[in-house]
């Protein structure tokens, strides 16, 4: 076994346990940092394969913030934990029948490689040359911005538009919260603007503000 196989033969075995335990840990705060640990086996995975700036761009953009916040939020709000282990044991059915059908899946593939390497088609089996003359980033910009630029300006919009759908479900306008109003601000006038009071002689006393007003018309 060389050095580079026995290398992909760890972080594969840590990512998938590492995955195993984000979803079995009773603990949240334990599942987002056993998720932390898969974020970097996998960014191993890709630096193994020659792709240093996905390998540079897990770490930096998932575990430096995704995950990171994942952990503040699990941290700071008040979830109710039970309720959502309820929810879990609820659909676990559906959810190791799918994970049997992808592990189906997966077996086969590797299973036709194994015993007839002719089976699949060529060019599915084999990976992706990696070039030479370009470093890692200007290749994958080349093939994001050229091959598949369409396939990448809509995975664009498709996210485009699942922030604006989250946005308007979560906005939620709480009654008796004083909100910014440019229009009315505009028009206002000095009329509007300002409460003539008569204090009182011996000392100030806080009148009603609808009394005040009644009492001066």
């Amino acid at each position: 076994m060389t050095l580079t196989a026995a290398f992909f033969y760890l972080f594969a075995v840590l990512t998938v346990f590492s995955g195993v335990m984000v979803i079995s840990a009773k603990n949240p705060v334990h599942a987002v940092l056993y998720l932390i640990l898969a974020f970097f086996n996998a960014a191993g995975l890709f630096v193994l394969l020659g792709a240093e700036f996905l390998a540079m761009l897990l770490v930096v953009v998932y575990v430096g913030a995704v995950a990171v916040l994942f952990l503040f939020v699990v941290m700071m709000l008040d979830v109710d934990f039970a309720e959502l282990r309820a929810g879990f044991m609820k659909n676990a059915s559906l959810g190791a029948l799918v994970g049997l059908v992808v592990l189906a899946e997966i077996v086969t593939f590797v299973a036709a490689q194994v015993w007839k390497p002719g089976v699949l088609p060529a060019g599915i089996a084999r990976a992706a040359p990696i070039p030479t003359d370009v470093s890692n980033t200007m290749a994958l910009g080349q093939v994001l911005y050229t091959k598949y630029v369409y396939f990448f300006q809509g995975a664009g919009l498709i996210l485009l538009t699942a922030m604006i759908g989250a946005i308007v479900l979560t906005l939620r306008h709480k009654p008796g919260v004083r909100r910014q109003n440019i229009s009315e601000q505009n028009a206002r006038t000095k009329t509007t603007a300002m409460d003539v009071i008569k204090v009182p002689s011996g000392g100030y006393t806080i009148p009603d503000k609808a009394a005040a007003k009644a009492e001066g018309a």
